[in-house]
């Protein structure tokens, strides 16, 4: 059985009263430890997609299952705890705190899960040394570069251990050079962990180099 289902999904967005179908009979399954790729003409419904994967959205239709959960049965509150526990976001504007550090930033999770304070900035400071930046885990945002915000995000997004790692344009504001580096370690950390990953990019050469390529039209 896949670890990740999604069956018959659909979503329509209304603007100004005007319906936007963006998903329609939507049908996907990924395996457990597997890395898919999703790709697509801007505007097909690729973040989409993962926004209801991931429980940040909910379909109109369809059910989605992750493990023996299935999300979209969730109440509001249950979902939360879902996402906080099981779920690690990147998306392609990092969403730092710009008032915290690198280290205080990755620990964010672990105090919204009411983990203790002083383990969650311990995971923190061990993910940043991991990824390569023990020492900038106590500079804010504003003094680190966008490959090195993006190396933040993605050790916030492993704080908690998560189930699923779920990434959109993760390199979409890098350079080649930096988005191959940030890639080769999501890919590490991926096999590392044993995580199931679903990563949206218009990036179709990092794309190949995941386990499998999902092309939406």
């Amino acid at each position: 059985m896949p670890f990740l289902e999604a069956h018959s999904l659909s979503k329509t967005y209304r603007n100004a009263e005007v319906p936007v179908p963006v998903l329609k009979d939507m049908q996907l399954a990924v395996e457990r430890g597997e890395m898919l790729a999703i790709v697509g003409p801007s505007g097909i419904g690729k973040s989409t997609l993962l926004h209801l994967l991931g429980g940040l959205d909910r379909p109109d239709t369809g059910t989605i299952r992750v493990a023996d959960a299935e999300v979209s049965a969730m109440s509001n509150d249950e979902l939360a705890r879902f996402r906080n526990r099981n779920v690690g976001f990147v998306f392609q504007f990092h969403h730092l705190l710009p008032e915290f550090t690198a280290t205080e930033n990755v620990a964010m999770p672990g105090w919204i899960g009411r983990l203790d304070k002083d383990e969650s900035l311990n995971r923190a400071a061990a993910l940043l040394a991991e990824l390569g930046l023990e020492g900038r885990a106590r500079h804010f945002p504003n003094q680190l570069s966008g490959g090195e915000q993006q190396r933040v995000a993605i050790a916030r997004a492993l704080l908690v251990d998560p189930l699923l790692f779920l990434a959109d344009e993760p390199t979409g504001n890098l350079d080649q050079e930096t988005s191959e580096r940030v890639f080769d370690l999501m890919r590490q950390c991926h096999v590392k962990r044993g995580l199931t990953s679903v990563i949206v990019t218009h990036n179709r050469e990092l794309a190949a180099r995941c386990d499998r390529v999902f092309e939406m039209a």
